[in-house]
């Protein structure tokens, strides 16, 4: 059965584009400039790398671009953008605090979304791979400190965070 067979619109929206706001919401735990930038690289890097990582695994096969036909890419990506913008806006998600609520929101109805609706392989694989984003973005730069010099490599906001949206997937996993 395909994606869109098991799957609502929306709930589809929600599992496509959770991995990056975890990415997201990680870069920006604890502003840290340029180590932001490296941060927000970071994230779009580890979920592109689902596509490899679990190519058996249905869901994240279905849920992320289709990198062979790029323009189909460009135009799913330029979709989520606008529909995430503007279901920001009509939540009134203005700020960092807000946005991780959102986060943790979205974090406990994916997992509900894929107990009823996924398989158990799947599921786990979603979560792992959603928490190697925040565990990637955690490590991509220092925190504190000054032009790299000093400061620690996992602030103790992104150790908090990595905690809830760990919680709020029904997952385990630690930071390592």
């Amino acid at each position: 059965m395909s994606i869109s067979e098991r799957f609502t619109e929306d709930e589809i929206f929600l599992l496509s584009t959770t991995p990056s706001m975890i990415g997201s919401s990680m870069a920006f735990a604890e502003g840290s400039g340029l180590g932001t930038v490296k941060e927000i690289f970071s994230s779009a890097k580890t979920v592109m790398s689902g596509i490899k990582q679990y190519p058996d695994n249905q869901l994240i096969q279905g849920i992320l671009p289709n990198l062979e036909d790029r323009k189909e890419a460009m135009a799913q990506a330029k979709e989520f953008r606008e529909k995430g913008v503007a279901r920001m806006k009509e939540l009134g998600v203005n700020s960092h605090e807000k946005m991780r609520e959102l986060l943790i929101k979205d974090c406990q109805e994916v997992s509900r979304i894929l107990v009823e609706k996924s398989t158990g392989n799947e599921a786990v694989e979603y979560k792992e791979w959603s928490m190697q984003v925040a565990e990637n973005v955690a490590k991509a730069a220092k925190e504190g400190g000054f032009l790299g010099i000093g400061g620690t490599q996992i602030s103790q906001a992104e150790v908090e965070l990595f905690n809830q949206i760990a919680g709020a997937l029904g997952t385990t996993t630690q930071l390592a």
